[in-house]
């Protein structure tokens, strides 16, 4: 065995729960970098690419970039040429843990990206847990430490703690992992939004005395170490995820662990039920910047590529050397917790959206069928009904980013309430639970307690930095937090703040009452009436607006009572010959409440579901005629 190093080429994550600090410190690392030139135009956080990455803030798909980085710290390194910097963005939350743990198995080492008043959360144990696990060094780097509520020493030690205490756990299950240079963390302290980094802790709330990020590049060249590969090894690439072009098909984005490949070669195709196959490699890419160029060299191990040629490839396989194909390990995906169902538009307003053009059940079909290429955590499973599928992922979050993004492409749908997915073991049911950390201001403190222990919520720790705010952890079951965040930003009025992450299987916790409150049903199709709504109005609040079509079992407002109630929403004022003493009045109407597709979700009972079209999305029961609604509740409680 002959280990060789590829001293000018370092593959590292960024991962973080703040998603916009880190996107910042990823835009200057590409223009401080030289990932563009002085001509190219680029937006503010750049590698946030989707539409609803912008929107929502978060990171949802893992992306690569790459920087030549020429600067002072690489002709330090021995390579005045410069150095390639392959940069992974992955996501921070917990419900896209899949990419998390693709992005990983491509990169030599992580920074992690904490925020300099926030601290560690939820979702930085769940990362930080991963990043050992794989036995990758940790760059800590303090983002906003301009913020006027920075708190630097002490987010450097919550970290410190978090490290030391993942560290005694993974060394449980991982052999051979080094404690010492686990806790010999490089700390970098930055200002993403600046464009600034430096290796001197500043003062509490002031940027950085650096006026760039090289800092943070020499960290990274120090601290990262560059691929290692065996020259006996032959060709062994692994497919780490894909993507599309339209004039090449699909690519796979593979990392290469051993051995060269070019264009035009032929490999051996090692795919997950076992079977190989020769196959020839019509392209070869290489990012650079933010853009995939054809490659012109040959590409070499530890290089980030992609290939086109192979249609069928999938997440997981193999490229290998066709005289000795050796097949590396698929990648392992924690398993999924929720489900929900997704099925065609049933309702009697279907086909009626102007701009909703996908409707039938071949098209959500091979549309649910596409998604699994591209998302390994996520599983479709068929149901009774020809027209619907059980849909299970990691997280409530997840599934409700697939039907928006179905929606925005034109399909029309209707999606069951989430419910978690238990499992039998030793003859006990247990249920997916959850670790919540909140953050809130102190007034809100008791609210936020009656909330968890209403959702079977336990209380692990609680600390006050005697900034007004107090952090609070818990234990909770994943099925008392479907719902859970409307409620929670209403009763602490936007001011709270709330991320959990999974935290393995516990016995069934029992019976959680989700609402206190029921809903009002239209009882008949038509057009609402303003007449309707004032005389309607006490009963509690609507969803929909004058003059917007319903239909039978559509659910039309909230009740503030516990019980549903069908209404008349479409009752018209009689006319008479009579001239009225005085003429209707419609100031007093309150404003409906406009629900997202999210609220929605969290908003619906256990016989309701959410019928989602691209310009409006409704809630309804799954049985429409009230009828048949009575008589299934007389069923249900009879047992028959």
């Amino acid at each position: 065995m002959t280990l060789r190093h590829r001293t000018d080429l370092r593959n590292v994550a960024i991962v973080a729960h703040v998603d916009h600090g880190k996107t910042t410190l990823v835009d200057a690392m590409l223009t401080q970098g030289g990932a563009f030139s002085d001509h190219d135009k680029h937006d503010e956080r750049a590698m946030d690419s989707g539409e609803l990455e912008r929107e929502k803030g978060i990171t949802i798909l893992a992306k690569n970039t790459a920087i030549r980085y020429t600067g002072p710290s690489a002709a330090e390194a021995g390579e005045p040429g410069g150095i390639t910097i392959n940069v992974i963005d992955t996501p921070g939350h917990a419900d896209f843990g899949g990419e998390v743990e693709r992005g990983l198995s491509m990169v030599d080492g992580v920074v992690l990206l904490v925020d300099a008043s926030e601290g560690p959360l939820p979702q930085t144990r769940f990362v930080l847990r991963k990043a050992l696990a794989a036995k990758l060094p940790v760059i800590l780097v303090v983002n906003k430490v301009d913020r006027p509520d920075a708190r630097i020493d002490e987010v450097v030690g919550e970290t410190t703690d978090l490290l030391l205490g993942l560290a005694s756990d993974v060394a449980e299950e991982v052999e051979d992992l080094d404690l010492d240079s686990v806790l010999d963390m490089p700390v970098v302290y930055a200002s993403g939004k600046a464009g600034r980094a430096s290796l001197t802790k500043p003062v509490d709330g002031t940027l950085p005395e650096e006026t760039t990020v090289e800092a943070l590049f020499a960290t990274i060249l120090e601290s990262i170490p560059a691929p290692t590969y065996d020259d006996e090894v032959p060709l062994q690439a692994h497919v780490t995820n894909l993507d599309a072009s339209p004039f090449l098909g699909r690519l796979a984005l593979l990392r290469i662990k051993s051995g060269e490949l070019t264009k035009g070669q032929q490999v051996a195709w090692c795919q997950s039920d076992g079977e190989i196959r020769t196959v020839k490699v019509t392209e070869l890419l290489e990012t650079k910047g933010l853009t995939r160029e054809p490659m012109t060299r040959t590409a070499r191990p530890g290089d980030i590529v992609a290939v086109a040629g192979i249609p069928q490839i999938m997440i997981g396989e193999t490229l290998a050397d066709p005289n000795d194909p050796r097949p590396l390990p698929l990648i392992e995906i924690d398993e999924p917790a929720i489900s929900m169902t997704i099925g065609i538009n049933t309702s009697p307003l279907a086909g009626k959206n102007a701009k909703g053009h996908k409707l039938t059940a071949r098209q959500v079909k091979d549309r649910l069928a596409s998604e699994l290429v591209g998302n390994v955590s996520l599983r479709v499973l068929p149901t009774d009904r020809p027209d619907a599928w059980e849909v299970q992922g990691r997280g409530e979050l997840a599934l409700a980013i697939l039907v928006e993004q179905m929606r925005r492409e034109g399909f029309e749908l209707t999606v069951g309430k989430p419910t978690v997915l238990t499992r039998q073991i030793d003859g006990v049911v247990q249920e997916p639970v959850e670790r919540m950390t909140i953050d809130v201001p102190e007034e809100y403190l008791g609210t936020v307690t009656q909330l968890m222990a209403a959702r079977k919520g336990r209380m692990e720790t609680m600390s006050n930095h005697g900034s007004g705010w107090v952090r609070m952890e818990f234990t909770v079951p994943s099925r008392g937090l479907i719902g859970f965040r409307t409620l929670f930003l209403t009763e602490t009025r936007g001011n709270g703040i709330a991320s959990s992450y999974a935290d393995g299987f516990a016995p069934w916790m029992g019976t959680i009452e989700f609402r206190s409150t029921g809903s009002l049903v239209a009882d008949r199709a038509g057009a609402v009436t303003p007449y309707a709504m004032i005389n309607l109005q006490e009963r509690g609040s609507f969803f929909v607006e004058p003059t917007s079509e319903v239909y039978e079992g559509q659910v039309v407002g909230e009740n503030s009572r516990s019980e549903d109630m069908d209404v008349n929403i479409t009752k018209e004022k009689k006319l008479t010959n009579r001239r009225a003493a005085s003429a209707d009045s419609f100031e007093n109407l309150v404003p409906p409440r406009r629900l997202t597709l999210e609220e929605s979700l969290e908003f619906a009972a256990e016989d309701e579901c959410v019928e989602v079209t691209p310009q409006i999305v409704r809630i309804r029961k799954v049985i429409l005629d009230a009828g048949e609604r009575a008589r299934a509740r007389s069923r249900a409680k009879t047992g028959a």
